[in-house]
């Protein structure tokens, strides 16, 4: 097994500026949209020019949007990639941290599913494990949940920390997920919050700009991006899929990063449980050491991957291991707990979460006024549980955003309340519905019904979603 590499570090020739360069007359917006809506090559002035205006305020909502559109339609080359992310990352102050910290710094992210709520369970998991976890994440995108939101459940928990404030939570918890803010990767959060209402969502260099921009500026010695494929992922298909992967392995390294990128299966909900606060509740039960294999396996995968690239775990089996056993010993629960203390949650009640029964952790955070289940229409194996369908509908339910900014309803949500694999009977209840408003309505009804499906063939072991691991060009596998 070759030792994991580290790339050598790019050095920008504008880095620590998102403007151009001096002296020259910059191209006016709609000449710059113009140009990337006919196919053209944006220049790094150009790039920077247009995150300046986005910063200074002095582009439109709507030019923003038709930028943006501009390079969902004709994509961005490598180039234009790698100097976007830079301008992001560079439009607000960079992380700095002790020089001893370096191997230890280590993060993932999600492009976004339909019940993940790995990143709750594997940044206590990964602190636990020696590692120092300053994670940057995001809301809600689309019919996707945002971790931002899953954690703003828990009552008091503050998401916008200062630079200084997450120093200080790496070195007390080893672990903390923060959003962006006026001073991380503003550029960012602004055009993040433009893709969720313009339809641009799934844009590789949108998506690859966005992601490391944010990791650009945590320092981090190796990131692990878990890229979804399939009916409820960005990208339903998995060569899409790949090709996002691969876009984010090589400009990594670019950027000096080590990024890993792994492809995992979303055309079920991950777990059993979809919605704010029982995600939380889900990922408290898998802290236990508990909770559905699927979760587990994800998060065990996804942290043995980054402690073996990282040079803190031998090889990728026995990172795994220490992560297995950071869950089942309660060293990641204890890291967990702390985070929330620490992030603005009273210390009784994070206690309280992290003690208590499933029953009693209900009872602490905001929950749904009503409960609906929904009846097995026939006799069957369950095939598959489609998580698109149900994420619209609890989208609709007001568990996911129409507009940037808008509130979200925490205690929306379903729990499946069957496997895929498990053989059902006709008339037992496969979907437990919690809602705020009225009951569901007979259209919401049938595609949460048409969302399960059955066949006739034996009950099976469900598949792992866990499919592939992309590595960089540095590092090979064991």
């Amino acid at each position: 097994m070759a030792a994991p590499g580290t790339p050598s570090p790019s050095t920008p020739e504008a880095a620590g500026a998102v403007s151009g360069g001096e002296g020259r007359e910059p191209k006016k917006l709609p000449e710059l949209i113009r140009l990337k809506r006919d196919g053209g090559h944006l220049s790094e002035a150009d790039i920077r020019d247009f995150v300046q205006a986005v910063m200074d305020g002095s582009a439109q909502d709507t030019q923003v949007g038709a930028m943006l559109m501009a390079i969902r339609l004709q994509g961005m080359d490598p180039e234009e990639t790698s100097v976007l992310t830079q301008a992001l990352a560079d439009s607000g102050q960079q992380l700095e941290w002790p020089k001893a910290w370096h191997q230890q710094l280590v993060d993932k992210h999600s492009t976004g599913g339909v019940g993940d709520k790995v990143s709750l369970v594997l940044a206590p998991a990964l602190a636990a494990c020696g590692c120092k976890v300053p994670m940057i994440s995001g809301r809600g995108l689309g019919h996707t949940g945002g971790t931002l939101d899953k954690l703003e459940s828990i009552p008091g928990f503050t998401v916008t920390q200062s630079p200084e404030q997450i120093l200080r939570l790496l070195e007390e918890v080893g672990c903390c997920i923060v959003g962006q803010s006026e001073k991380l990767v503003p550029a960012d959060g602004i055009l993040y919050a433009a893709r969720d209402v313009t339809a641009t969502v799934d844009s590789v260099p949108l998506i690859t700009a966005s992601i490391l921009s944010k990791k650009v500026v945590e320092g981090l010695s190796t990131l692990v991006v878990d890229v979804k494929f399939g009916g409820a992922a960005v990208f339903p298909d998995q060569e899409q899929a790949r090709e996002l992967a691969n876009t984010l392995v090589r400009a990594g390294v670019g950027l000096g990063l080590r990024v890993a990128a792994a492809l995992t299966a979303m055309d079920s909900p991950l777990g059993r449980s979809v919605g704010h606060t029982l995600e939380v509740e889900e990922a408290l039960l898998c802290l236990d050491g508990a909770g559905p294999p699927d979760l587990r396996d994800l998060v065990i995968r996804l942290g043995g991957a980054i402690l073996w690239l990282s040079g803190l775990a031998e090889t990728q089996d026995q990172g795994v291991a220490r992560v297995a056993a950071a869950l089942d010993d309660g060293s990641a629960l204890r890291r967990f707990q702390l985070m929330l203390s620490a992030q603005g949650v009273e210390p009784g009640l994070a206690r309280a979460l992290c003690s208590g029964s499933p029953a009693q952790r209900r009872q602490l955070l905001p929950h749904a006024r009503e409960q609906e289940e929904l009846l097995a229409p026939a006799d069957g194996t369950v095939e598959n549980v489609l998580a698109l369908p149900l994420a619209r509908v609890l989208h609709e339910l007001g568990a996911g955003r129409s507009r940037a900014g808008q509130p979200i309803r925490p205690g929306v949500g379903a729990e499946l309340l069957v496997d895929v694999g498990q053989w059902l009977y006709r008339g037992t209840p496969w979907l437990r519905v919690h809602l705020d408003g009225p009951a569901l309505s007979d259209q919401q009804r049938r595609a949460l019904q048409g969302a399960l499906v059955l066949s006739d063939r034996a009950p099976f072991k469900a598949p792992s979603p866990f499919a592939e691991l992309i590595l960089p060009p540095t590092v090979v596998h064991p």
